[in-house]
């Protein structure tokens, strides 16, 4: 094929469809191929955001030929898809008028019809695995090694819900995949990734390698009985929802805090409030929320905001498996003066707080049911730069994902939602540890990494 782009050359696609087996690879739910998959308001909230998109870096993985690797790859994506056979579809739109025709409203569901996912191969010979890991600063060449960059869900209604790109590098390989935010959550993304892994791993390309935990997957949606499906949004067409959106230039660091220098933040911060309550995540966001308001030198006077996205999959009792979204938006606010200047532990209590108001089933409930009354609907361009949000997840098995030749060295993420303020959190690869990839303005992450309070704290 020899499409090339940022020093990256594709090689070849291909166009992956689930096969036809009765149970498609176990699917819970009862969702079969053919089926209309309800989306409800968790989904449709992400309808105007980007794709998720992580990837892994590993080192020249073994002695065997590069297409025998790819080869392998590719059957053990195939395979993966019969587990997963849904993001082999598309979204499907449906507009439905009254009687008078004075007011319409539409629709959004997934649907089962196999149109496929797609699997690319690439290389990038001039790149090298340490140039990728030097830091601190992320070359955006690694943009390039993602499929359907700049893509948003609401495209998912003729492009590809799910793909995956395989580049060779000079010496080594980043296998990396993009998948609609609307079908699914990180928890979802993690569980396809660790299950091409596994199957990969194991030899086998029929998809009935017994995968540990088993790879079945929740499809349909949860509703509250004040809720049924199908939901409409108060639009006449997807057109409607769509906007132009220009975002500000920023550049990426990746960032990672060891074990100890996690539990130090998480000790200080519990210390000053005279509590046990805040976790080592919550101090360690408040470490960054105090040091990139210094970084962007804010106004003392100044409303700032940090936004973590919480998951209510516990607080419904939805399993592991479940294949939709369940996540909402708890904001912390202050001043940047009092950020700055009132310390670690009372910033950490700031965002504990935050969260707590979104730790229970009722809360989850209202959430929904407010949302469905009044749907208001999240543009990237709508976050402020005087803001932070913070998504993913440190308890998510990154470094579990070995193909057959290791476990990775790193991880990094894709162009979508690269706005000024975005925090990603990662596990880190010892227990304990965590990784953060931070998207500012450049003349901000420069003064972030000059920060010497900010940067102790910093193991890369």
């Amino acid at each position: 094929m020899g499409e090339e782009g940022e020093g990256v050359i594709i090689l070849s696609k291909h166009n992956i469809r689930p096969s036809h087996r009765e149970n498609q690879g176990g699917g819970g739910g009862g969702a079969k191929n053919g089926r209309t998959i309800h989306l409800n308001a968790f989904d449709l909230t992400m309808i105007c955001l980007s794709y998720i998109q992580k990837g892994i870096l590993f080192q020249n993985p073994t002695a065997q030929p590069m297409q025998v690797i790819i080869s392998s790859l590719l059957s053990s994506f195939t395979a993966a898809i019969d587990h997963f056979f849904p993001l082999a579809g598309r979204l499907r739109a449906t507009a439905a008028h009254d009687d008078d025709n004075t007011s319409s409203s539409l629709s959004i569901s997934l649907e089962c019809n196999s149109q496929g996912a797609e699997f690319v191969h690439a290389a990038a010979l001039s790149v090298t695995v340490s140039d990728l890991l030097a830091p601190y600063l992320i070359p955006t060449i690694v943009h390039s090694f993602f499929p359907l960059n700049g893509l948003l869900n609401h495209e998912g209604l003729d492009k590809p819900l799910l793909a995956a790109q395989v580049t060779e590098l000079a010496d080594g390989l980043f296998v990396a995949i993009s998948l609609n935010h609307v079908v699914a959550d990180g928890t979802t993304f993690w569980h396809f990734f660790n299950t091409w892994s596994e199957i990969c791993r194991s030899g086998t390309t029929n998809g009935r390698v017994d995968v540990s935990p088993p790879r079945l997957v929740d499809f349909d949606r949860w509703f509250p009985d004040s809720c049924p499906p199908p939901y409409r949004l108060p639009f006449r067409q997807v057109q409607d929802l769509v906007r132009p959106v220009q975002l500000p230039s920023v550049q990426e660091c990746f960032l990672h805090f060891s074990a100890e220098s996690v539990a130090k933040l998480k000790s200080r911060a519990n210390t000053e409030m005279g509590t046990n309550r805040i976790s080592s995540l919550q101090s360690l966001l408040a470490h960054v929320w105090r040091s990139v308001t210094r970084a962007r030198g804010l106004r003392p006077e100044q409303e700032t905001t940090y936004s973590v996205l919480v998951s209510h999959r516990a607080r419904l009792g939805l399993p592991q498996t479940y294949m939709g979204n369940s996540i909402v938006r708890a904001g912390a606010k202050s001043s940047a003066g009092e950020v700055v200047g009132e310390g670690l532990g009372r910033t950490a209590w700031r965002l504990n707080q935050a969260i707590a108001l979104h730790t229970t089933q009722a809360s989850a409930h209202e959430w929904f049911e407010s949302w469905t009354r009044d749907p208001s609907i999240p543009y990237l361009d709508r976050y402020m730069s005087t803001n932070l949000i913070t998504g993913s997840s440190p308890r998510f098995d990154v470094y579990g994902n070995d193909f057959g030749w290791g476990k990775s060295v790193a991880v990094r993420s894709g162009l979508g939602a690269k706005i000024d303020g975005k925090v990603t959190v990662y596990p880190g690869p010892e227990s304990g540890s965590m990784a953060l990839g931070v998207c500012l303005s450049p003349k901000a992450l420069a003064s972030l990494l000059e920060d010497e309070e900010f940067m102790a704290a910093v193991n890369n």
